[in-house]
């Protein structure tokens, strides 16, 4: 992993994230000098779950999505979970933002069921993406190429498909931070 110092990055989630997809990037990307700040749409706390159904800890937020500054961000990541990816996608505020960071050609890192936020925002069409399968149609539907890889790399959209790509879904947002070619 690089040296992150002086990056930012923005998590967004709600509550019934997939544990391990949001603290994962968040205590790596920081381990290695990023400020990593996580929103919810209120900046209430949100319940992790693990394997989409088991809660586990409430994770403490820096704010709300309201909060959020693109210009003021390196990155975007948006946590999978089935629950937390349903409601966000529906959020107009979460769709405002992943549009802009996309419009602002900033890595955007999406996991699991994350990508039904790129969906509903517009911005899948003709996008070559990896997600949980079981969202592979809706993905094909929306106009994006839907691939089985661990991760998907598509100029600064990275996808992955689950907990296990965790490593190379990290990996690919330490080079997109610090400008790589992956």
């Amino acid at each position: 992993m690089s040296d992150l110092t002086g990056k930012h990055v923005a998590i967004i989630a709600g509550d019934y994230f997939e544990e391990p997809e949001l603290l994962v990037p968040r205590d790596e990307l920081r381990k290695n000098g990023a400020t990593v700040k996580v929103y919810s749409k209120d900046g209430q706390p949100i319940q992790a779950t693990q394997g989409d159904v088991n809660p586990t800890q409430k994770v403490e937020v820096d704010g709300s999505f309201d909060d959020v500054a693109v210009d003021g961000i390196d990155a975007l990541v948006v946590p999978g979970g089935s629950v937390n990816a349903d409601h966000i996608r529906m959020d107009e505020t979460a769709q405002r933002i992943l549009r802009d960071v996309d419009e602002a050609g900033k890595p955007l890192a999406i996991i699991c069921h994350g990508p039904w936020l790129l969906v509903s925002a517009g911005r899948a069409g003709g996008r070559r993406v990896t997600s949980w399968p079981s969202l592979a149609d809706d993905l094909r539907n929306a106009g994006a190429e839907w691939v089985d890889e661990e991760v998907v790399i598509d100029g600064h959209l990275i996808t992955s498909r689950k907990p296990d790509d965790l490593p190379a879904f990290v990996g690919a947002i330490d080079a997109a931070l610090v400008g790589a070619q992956v």
